[in-house]
């Protein structure tokens, strides 16, 4: 059994489905998920998104705060593609039906860290993810021609004899079989690589399926040392990572040591508004320098009758674990959040392989630079997807070429604890500080666990094949970062604390190649 599309998307979160919509008036698109359609990291993205529509605002400013963010490695044609084609995405959007939150029945912006302006859009408080999702998902349920598939978890991508992209191989999670799906162009959209590391705020489905089986198709990968770590994640007995947004301290929220002090404006004159990575970092310096932990957000200090209301997924979640916001600090510690790196793209989402696109999380157009701008994903999700979908349109007169699924080996057990062993060494050699010595240590804890993913072999559940996802990744950060001698945003090696001119160039990984600067 085979299935036959014009265009495939794999990946039901703000950048698929946003292509799939511009990709649907050239022909059929089927829209694939390895999970619940509902579950991406979109769902996942509290604070808000990114836009220069207010009184105040100008594109250039955001445009501005973008690369200053961004430590001198954002493509300039990228960032101005995402501000200037924002406001006309976010438009589109409220057409379509989406309601963002009104103050006096004008759109509601609130700040975030390295915002020059109040920009940031949000929708029901702390859901503004989900609901960017759901309005673009009741969309395409409006036009025939989109299909879903669920439970449908991409193995690799399939190449015909001209080396194009022809479609991917699927394992089908209820006929429990691979399925090959053909296609005239292929879009990966299926987000970031967070569960790669041992402490992320990612959902699970978040385990760099579409970098990995990019890579192994050929197509270039780029950035890969630079992975965001978001400073203030739930940090509590018992309770998931889970995200406790920027908004909060955009709103007044501040961090705290474990001896109820605030420290920010000891590490950076933004004080808790400070970018992402300096947050992280000052977060364990201060934890090193006091010898004692954790960290907490306090907002006790605000309106208690508003946080609910301005924050109500974060109140209820936190009281779930025995927390009242409005009563206590919160402890905190950081986690893996965002991929700034991912698969090469141009500015239409086209990689390095014919008729291979990539938008999103998983894809790398260089628009975040070495460390993401607050609320920025969604509005790429949005301006890129939209982007990738328009250019897919190329192909419609084509024809859709089939390849074979091929020998794939024998089916091979995924060994106990070995997920948990490679999150573990992400986290404590390649995380939020790095040297050469822990990198190296990482590389020879590897090479201690190559006999557990011998190459080749085709696991026969999902687990396995994000297992053998993420040892590859965990592989590819690893020497990503030992290739770039110093410290620039989200990468910082102790070893190299300072940025170095020489290494102001975007990093490229390749199959069959060493990762080159």
């Amino acid at each position: 059994m085979s299935i036959e599309t014009e265009f495939l998307v794999i990946g039901a979160g703000v950048a698929g489905l946003r292509a799939a919509i511009e990709a649907a008036p050239a022909g059929d698109v089927l829209v694939l998920t390895k999970d619940l359609l509902t579950e991406s990291t979109s769902e996942y993205a509290q604070g808000g998104i990114a836009v220069a529509l207010s009184d105040d605002d100008e594109v250039s400013l955001h445009e501005q705060d973008t690369i200053q963010a961004g430590a001198g490695l954002c493509d300039i044609d990228a960032v101005r593609a995402l501000v200037a084609e924002g406001p006309t995405q976010i438009e589109k959007l409220i057409e379509w039906g989406i309601e963002f939150d009104k103050d006096g029945g004008k759109l509601s912006f609130t700040r975030e860290g390295a915002h020059s302006r109040n920009r940031v859009l949000h929708c029901h408080g702390d859901s503004t993810g989900r609901e960017i999702a759901r309005t673009l998902y009741h969309t395409t349920r409006s036009i025939p021609n989109i299909s879903y598939r669920s439970f449908s978890a991409v193995v690799d991508v399939l190449l015909n004899e001209h080396g194009e992209v022809c479609g991917v191989v699927a394992w089908d999670e209820k006929e429990r079989r691979l399925i090959p799906i053909y296609a005239k162009a292929v879009l990966l959209a299926t987000g970031g690589l967070g569960c790669v590391y041992w402490e992320t705020t990612n959902p699970n489905v978040a385990t760099g399926d579409g970098m990995a089986m990019a890579y192994r198709a050929g197509a270039q990968l780029a950035d890969l040392e630079m992975v965001q770590f978001h400073p203030t994640a739930l940090f509590t007995e018992g309770a998931p990572r889970f995200l406790l947004s920027e908004a909060l301290r955009g709103e007044g929220a501040r961090l705290l040591n474990a001896a109820g002090e605030p420290f920010m404006h000891n590490y950076d004159e933004r004080g808790d508004l400070a970018p992402r990575d300096i947050v992280s970092r000052a977060i364990v310096a201060e934890l090193r320098r006091t010898q004692s932990g954790p960290a907490y957000l306090d907002l006790t200090h605000l309106e208690a009758e508003k946080i609910p209301k301005r924050f109500p997924r974060i109140y209820e979640t936190c009281l779930l674990y025995g927390i009242d916001i409005t009563l206590k600090p919160v402890p905190v510690n950081p986690a893996a959040h965002y991929a700034m790196g991912g698969v090469y793209t141009d500015l239409a989402g086209r990689t390095t392989i014919p008729r291979l696109y990539a938008a999103g999380e998983v894809a790398c157009t260089g628009v975040h630079g070495a460390n993401r701008l607050a609320s920025n994903s969604l509005l790429e999700g949005l301006v890129f997807g939209a982007r990738a979908g328009a250019a897919m349109s190329e192909f419609a007169g084509s024809a859709v070429a089939s390849a074979a699924i091929g020998d794939r080996g024998d089916p091979a057990p995924l060994p106990a604890n070995s997920v948990f062993d490679l999150r573990r060494l992400a986290w404590r050699r390649a995380g939020i500080e790095r040297s050469a010595e822990s990198l190296h240590e990482g590389v020879h804890e590897l090479e201690r666990l190559s006999p557990l993913f011998p190459p080749g072999v085709m696991r026969n559940n999902r687990q396995g094949f994000e297992a053998d996802n993420i040892n590859l990744l965990v592989s590819l950060i690893i020497q990503s970062a030992l290739a770039r001698e110093e410290s620039r945003g989200a990468h910082y090696r102790s070893d190299f604390p300072e940025p170095r001119p020489e290494y102001c160039r975007h990093s490229r990984a390749k199959i069959g190649e060493a990762v080159r600067i």
